[in-house]
């Protein structure tokens, strides 16, 4: 049996490769972190990891929050910090040493190119993110039809996404989702 020792560590290294992927934030890694902790460690079921993204997501800060929880529900507090730090640590001092050069190599032809080349790999895992979370939390077509009206809401017009929660709790309250 793995003890508290075995758990922090693995959290410390997962998250801090993690951190070290999460071109365009955390949300980018959110299903490499998602099969880390449901289907290698097991420290959680899939619908208790689509609950803390969402919570995550819900709560004001950053969108590394949900690896705070994830480290939480894993091993405790002692999770939490240390999945926290390890999600932070390792890019925050990678961003340091490559804003440096960044600056510095201002008007490289390499630096048009990687910037342009970053932007769909960015795109590309945001998307598998939502992908991963779609599947997980549309269990019937009910819930799958309330995630397309709101997609389209978002994407067709101004109307805030907020409007389409407040929908879909009213219809939960109602008892019919």
């Amino acid at each position: 049996m793995k003890g508290v020792g075995d758990t922090l560590g693995a959290l410390a290294v997962q998250f801090a490769l993690l951190s070290l992927l999460a071109f365009g934030g955390a949300n980018a890694v959110v299903p490499e972190m998602h099969r880390q902790a449901v289907d290698v460690h097991h420290w959680m079921s899939d619908a208790d990891f689509t609950a803390l993204f969402a919570i995550a997501q819900a709560a004001p800060g950053p969108n590394f929050m949900v690896s705070t929880l994830v480290g939480w529900k894993a091993a405790g507090l002692a999770g939490a910090l240390v999945a926290t730090a390890a999600m932070c640590g390792p890019s925050c001092l990678l961003t340091y040493w490559v804003a440096k050069a960044w600056d510095r190599f201002r008007e490289a032809p390499w630096r048009r190119a990687l910037a342009q080349g970053l932007a769909p790999v960015t795109v590309g895992l945001v998307a598998a993110t939502f992908w991963l979370l779609v599947r997980a939390a549309d269990r019937d077509v009910r819930l799958g039809l309330v995630t397309a009206v709101t997609v389209a809401v978002a994407y067709f017009s101004r109307l805030s996404p907020l409007w389409c929660l407040a929908a879909a709790a009213a219809l939960g309250l109602l008892g019919l989702l």
